[in-house]
This record gives structure tokens, sequence and C-alpha cells, in this order.
């Protein structure tokens, strides 16, 4: 299977977004309030759908909730480790580093979600949904910890209130008690997901910004390092540790190498750091993402 050829389509509407953002009057005023449509109801939906349409297989959902977390731990240790490198430690700046080491694990949820049904089938999109599910307050709380320690209650009510996190645990949950939608409304819920696709994707594009990346050159080299190199590997790892199947390795070697999180530059703003830095690093990982995926996909999985 071609993935490069398979994955441009949708990196073609990455592009799009970001001509329209940039060079129409379709700026960010428009793409801002599009965002909060698709992640608070676009893809929460989309979410629930493809989770209670098809009966889990439990051992199957554990097994892939164990590999996400033990991929999640170790990407955050490694983009954590960087300053105790020998010879970097010196050449990192630490404040710096607290705002940009979530580029090397964080994921775009808008690109995974679009991305699975066409690497994995059908069969992918719950495997994905809890992926994020589990994931998601992980990353969280591993992207905001080292930035401020004292904001953790704000952090804990975030999550709770996170709508992807909603959208999953509520699937599983009907799903676990034989829920499903009622056909009458099974339509209105598949075309509430195919917009989302479409319209995350361009909105990701409609983010990246380059800022300031003449600062910090080597620690942006090495986050994305991580995130475009070394999480793929510890994934094929992390698939090999926890026995998954081929249909459970080709999620998790997709969920590793996609781009970072597109809302990495927004913490970082938010919490008083460097944001412009951090966007620039969200604009790279979303280009390297056009190599990284091909690469986990095709020559990593044959390599399994």
């Amino acid at each position: 299977m071609n993935f490069a050829q398979l994955l441009f389509p949708d990196f073609s509407l990455i592009l799009c977004g970001y001509l329209l953002c940039r060079y129409t009057a379709l700026n960010r005023q428009v793409w801002e309030p599009l965002e909060r449509l698709v992640y608070f109801f676009l893809f929460p939906v989309l979410l629930f759908h493809a989770i209670v349409r098809t009966p889990l297989e439990w051992q199957t959902a554990t097994h892939t909730m164990g590999a996400g977390l033990t991929l999640g731990l170790l990407g955050i240790a490694l983009a954590y480790s960087l300053p105790h490198w020998p010879g970097l430690g010196r050449r990192l700046d630490p404040r710096l580093h607290a705002a940009s080491a979530q580029i090397g694990f964080r994921f775009n949820s808008f690109i995974v979600l679009a991305l699975v049904d066409k690497v994995a089938g059908p069969q992918g999109m719950p495997l994905v949904a809890v992926l994020i599910g589990v994931c998601v307050p992980l990353f969280n709380v591993g992207a905001v910890y080292p930035m401020a320690r004292h904001g953790t209650r704000g952090l804990w009510r975030e999550l709770v209130r996170n709508p992807l996190i909603i959208a999953t645990l509520s699937g599983l949950a009907a799903n676990l008690l034989g829920l499903g939608i009622p056909d009458w409304l099974a339509p209105t819920t598949q075309r509430i997901g195919a917009a989302s696709l479409a319209l995350g994707l361009m909105a990701a594009g409609a983010g990246m910004q380059l800022g300031r990346m003449a600062q910090a050159k080597t620690l942006a080299g090495l986050v994305l390092a991580v995130k475009h190199l070394g999480l793929p590997l510890l994934a094929l790892g992390v698939a090999r540790l926890w026995g998954l199947d081929p249909l459970q390795t080709t999620v998790l070697l997709m969920f590793s190498a996609v781009p970072t999180a597109s809302s990495c530059y927004v913490l970082a703003a938010r919490m008083g750091h460097d944001g412009a830095y951090v966007a620039g690093l969200v604009t790279l990982s979303t280009l390297l993402g056009m190599v990284s995926l091909p690469l986990a996909l095709g020559v990593l999985a044959h390599w399994r």
C-alpha cells in the first residue's frame, strides 16, 4: 500500500486551510470559531458514533489502552529527558524547553480522526477512540505540569470537561451496555462525522505559522526528532511488548507519527511562555508529518 499517495488528499486539505487563512479574507477570525465547533461538537459526535456502532472486543481494547499509556509515558519521559543528555544541558533554555517539550508527545486529534478510516478501516476508529480517551488526560498533565505545578486544580477541571474524553467514555459505556444510535438518527451522525474530518484538517492548516523559528534551533530539532522519529520507533517496540495484532499496531504507529497538537502554542502562550516559538514548532511538525506518517506506516510496519 502506498501510504504517501493515500495520505495526500488529507494533507491537501491542510494546505487548503493554510492558503485560505493566509491569502484570503477567511482569516483567523473565521477559523477560530470553526475550530471550537469541530472540537466541542463535531468530533465528539464522530467519536461517540464510531464507538457505539461496532461491538468492542474488550480484550483488544484493554491491550490498546495499555499500549497507549505505555507509549505516552515513554514519550513524555523522552521529551523531558533532553536537558539531561550529555553535552545538552547548557545549550537548552530551561523555560523554552518546559514550553516546547509537549511537542514531542502530543498529537493532533483532527488529523488522527481524519486518517484512521483510510489507514485502518472502520475497525480502526474504536481503537483510536480508546487511545484518545486514555492519552488526552495523560498528555495534558505531561504538558502543563512542568510549566506550572500550581495549576493542577485548573488542569483537572479542564480534563473533566474535555469533550473528547466525555464522548469516548460515554461511548464506551453505551457499548458495554449494548446501547446504540437509533436508525433514524444514524444518517445525521454520519454526516456530522464526515463534515468534521474535512473541517478539522482545514482548521489544522489554518493554524500553521512559523513564528520565531530562528531561536533555539537545537531544541527545535531535538523535540521534533522525538516526535517524528523517536515516538514511532517506541511505538513499534510497545506493539511487540503488548503483543498487538496487525490492526492494533497500524493504529498505534499512525497515532505515534501524526503531527503534534495545534493547541500546544495556545497552552504555552496562556501560561506565560513563548507561544510564537511553540507555534513555529507546531507548523514544522505538521509539515514533518507528511514524511513520518508514510515512514511509520510503511517502513516500520513492513519491518515488523
